[in-house]
Order: structure tokens, then C-alpha cells, then sequence
């Protein structure tokens, strides 16, 4: 990578994707405010919001530019249009409720001049709540079709790693972005919406060979997430989410995986698929995974033709990308002893099946 195309204090655009996040928005955008300089420009993409977040901004931060979206199309697009209107080349993207800590941004493009030339770089997000505990450190490629989380709800003092660690996956609560490598693969797929279009790109950048680092010394504070769609505690799960999970988890595995990964797959993605029906049926969701699968085979045709696009590009394998586990899962859905007993035995069915599978040639 040339010297002109690394990241630098004051010409790194920040952008911040925003759907009813007035209650967030003081917080995030305040942060971002106080990097002064370092910063290049501050832009909000609004997606439509009916809180008053637009009104909020103009009165509050009027240095702030603020893109309004014509609809809610979902935090993915959002993204791509600030990535697109940015004035720099490397772009800090963030969800309305993440807050950047001092000296986040400096650590962040130091790594950013590491060998491996990064295209995307993430921080390590810890709770706002809890700051003591990781909620994101990035993570691994899942055959199933998931993330296998690094250090995820584990506590700071214990999480395992280096300072700057090689990730698979990069989870978009807040990432530092070369937009110039992000775009050319078509940036997020806005067919996702929201769920597994960070993994999609994650999977992208991977099979093209470009690396994606955390750097776990650089801490945003991430808050509570989107009503009706992010999931900590309770004992309901959203209902969308369950629309979303099954949709979009075979959205990405048509997408992203190639049709040979798929069948040698098959056992291990069908273990996983009983246990996410049983799930939904047990939070009174059937229909909404139902409706999930509807939709996904609505959009099979168009699943396989990226599918090809992504392989005449790829340069790297599913095979030596794809991992068999461990399975992480938000600690409240497995709190009960028997869902434990449960999460564990299909975590050691599918690691099973992907040890036996590696032996098999494809």
C-alpha cells in the first residue's frame, strides 16, 4: 500500500449511521465532536427517523452534515451512502450507539500501517454499561453460516489475544474503513437490511484476499441497540430478528459459499436450521421464520448470480477460511440449565461434522 493511501489524523471522514436514535445521538455524535481535527467531517445518515434526530442535529450540532434518506432501507444502505458522499478515502462508520473513547482513532490508524495492510479495522466494543466486558472483538467464519465470536460477554481482564490480531469477521457497530477497497466489492449488500451484512463483506474481503484486523487497545462504548431488533435480555426474542436471522443467514450462505462448501455442509447446516425452527417455535415466532424462508427463496436467483460475481474474484478458499465452531450465543437466550445442555450438544454436533468434513476432498 502507498504512503498517500494510509489513514491520517485529519483526513479520515466519520460517519454515523442513524434510524430514532435521539436518545443515542447526543453521546455518539459528542465524542465524535471532541476528536476535533483528527476528524476530516462528522456526517449523519438519517434513515428516515420520526423522533425528531434530524431537528435534534441542526439545533445541537449544526457543523454536522446530515444526509436524509427518502426511506428506512436498513443500516446497510445507510452506510454505503455516507461511504459514497465521504469526502476521504478512509471512513470511520458508526451505529448511533456506539461512542469512541480518546485516543480510539490515534490507535486505530497506527494499526492501520501494519504489513498485513488492512482494509477494515475494528476496535474492540465493550458494554457502555459494563465496561469491564467485551461485547465485540471481532471474529471467525462459521460454516453454518455464523460467527464465531472472539471474546464475546467475556470479561477484559480475561479476554485472550494480542493487541492487534487477524479476524475473519468485523462487526459493524464501529470499523475504520478504506472505502476505495470497500466499494469495488459493491460494499454492503442492502438486500440484508440488517443482520449478517457485515459478515457478507466480512466473507468478501476474506475470499479476496484482504486482511481484517482488531485492534483491542482501541475502545469504543457500545449502548443498547435498535429497538424491536438488537437482542441482550428479556425473555423475548424480537420477532424480526427471527425474520431477519432466517432470511438473511441463507441469503449469505447462497451468496457466499460455494455450491461444493454448501454439500459437504449439509449435515451440520441442517442440525442448525432444527434448532433455529425449534427456537422460533418456543418464542412463538414460527411465522416469522416461516416468512423468513419465503423471502429468502424469493431472491434464490439473485443469490446465485453474486455467487458467481464473488468467485471469478475470490482468491482465497471457503475450505481454508471456514471454521467448525465454537458456537457463541447471546448469554441470555442459553441461561436456563437445559437450553445450556442444548447449545452445547449442537456446538458439539456441528464441531463434529466439520472435523469429519475437513478430511473430505473438495
Amino acid at each position: 500500500m502507498a504512503q498517500d493511501d494510509l489513514p491520517r489524523l485529519g483526513q479520515i471522514s466519520a460517519v454515523v449511521c442513524n434510524y430514532n436514535g435521539m436518545a443515542y445521538l447526543e453521546r455518539c455524535v459528542s465524542a465524535l465532536v471532541a476528536e476535533g481535527d483528527r476528524l476530516a467531517e462528522i456526517v449523519v445518515v438519517d434513515n428516515l427517523s420520526t423522533d425528531g434526530s434530524r431537528e435534534f442535529l441542526a439545533q445541537r450540532f449544526p457543523s454536522v452534515r446530515v444526509i436524509a434518506m427518502p426511506d428506512n432501507g436498513g443500516p446497510a444502505r445507510a452506510r454505503n451512502q455516507g461511504l459514497r458522499e465521504a469526502k476521504s478515502r478512509w471512513v470511520l462508520t458508526l451505529d448511533n450507539d456506539a461512542i469512541v473513547t480518546p485516543g480510539m482513532l490515534e490507535r486505530l490508524v497506527e494499526a492501520a500501517r501494519d504489513v498485513r495492510r488492512p482494509a477494515v479495522l475494528q476496535p474492540r466494543s465493550v458494554f457502555a454499561s459494563e465496561p469491564s466486558r467485551v461485547h465485540y472483538d471481532g471474529g471467525f467464519l462459521h460454516y453454518a453460516g455464523l460467527i464465531a465470536l472472539r471474546n464475546f460477554y467475556a470479561p477484559v481482564a480475561e479476554a485472550v489475544g494480542h493487541a492487534i490480531e487477524s479476524v475473519d469477521v468485523a462487526i459493524a457497530v464501529c470499523l475504520l474503513l478504506d472505502k476505495t477497497r470497500i466499494m469495488a466489492l459493491g460494499g454492503y449488500d442492502e438486500r440484508y437490511f440488517i443482520l449478517f451484512e457485515d459478515l457478507d463483506l466480512s466473507m468478501k474481503l476474506r475470499r479476496t484476499g484482504q486482511a481484517i484486523l482488531s485492534v483491542e487497545d482501541a475502545i469504543v462504548l457500545h449502548e443498547e441497540g435498535t429497538a424491536g431488533i438488537s437482542f441482550r435480555e428479556g425473555p423475548s426474542y424480537p420477532k424480526r430478528r427471527v425474520f431477519f436471522h432466517s432470511r438473511n443467514r441463507w441469503l449469505y450462505l447462497m451468496r457466499c459459499h460455494r455450491a461444493r462448501t454448501l454439500l459437504v455442509s449439509a449435515p451440520g447446516l441442517a442440525l442448525y436450521e432444527a434448532f433455529w425452527l425449534a427456537f422460533a417455535i418456543k418464542q412463538g415466532a414460527f411465522g416469522a421464520w416461516l416468512s423468513g424462508k419465503w423471502a429468502f427463496l424469493r431472491l434464490w436467483g439473485e443469490s446465485l448470480a453474486q455467487r458467481r460475481r464473488l468467485g471469478a474474484k475470490a482468491t482465497v478458499s471457503d475450505r481454508h477460511l471456514l471454521r467448525g465452531g465454537p458456537l457463541t450465543v447471546t448469554p441470555a437466550v442459553a441461561r436456563s440449565g437445559w437450553m445450556r445442555y442444548v447449545v452445547r450438544l449442537l456446538d458439539g454436533g456441528l464441531q463434529a461434522w466439520w472435523a469429519l468434513a475437513r478430511h473430505v476432498p473438495w
